[in-house]
């Protein structure tokens, strides 16, 4: 990313801790909201712990917490843009070698498990 100064919150972490204790509050009382109203239908219970989820994001997003993760969303969305994407021929060669090194691999393995074997039983501990 890039380099940027560390920025002061100048005695914002209080109010930040409360609307995080808040957040966490609202989301636990959606879930225990869940488990609390069983006689009600299901779909409105999974609704109730979605708008408490919802609610809790919204809490935490106004924190410092919150801006740097939005920072962070935004600087990897501009990452992203730069990226240049293989092609599908690219991407099809790329996949028949690997299976193909996957395949020579666990025959190479199995041999290896078959040559030990033999050794350990056949000779060390004369069996069969």
């Amino acid at each position: 990313m890039s380099t940027k100064v560390e920025r002061n919150s100048g005695g914002k972490n209080a109010l930040d801790t409360v609307k995080l204790v808040l957040a966490v509050l609202v989301l636990l009382a959606g879930i225990g909201g869940y488990y609390y109203f069983l006689q009600a239908a299901q779909p409105l219970r999974v609704i109730g712990v979605l708008a408490a989820i919802l609610i809790a994001a919204g809490i935490a997003a106004f924190t410092e917490f919150g801006r740097m993760a939005r920072s962070y969303v935004r600087e990897s969305q501009f990452e992203m843009r730069k990226v240049v994407w293989p092609g599908r021929d690219t991407v099809l060669r790329t996949t028949i070698v690997i299976a193909i090194a996957v395949i020579i691999i666990a025959a190479l393995l199995g041999l290896i498990d078959f040559i030990l074997k033999k050794i350990i039983l056949d000779w060390l501990l004369k069996v069969g």
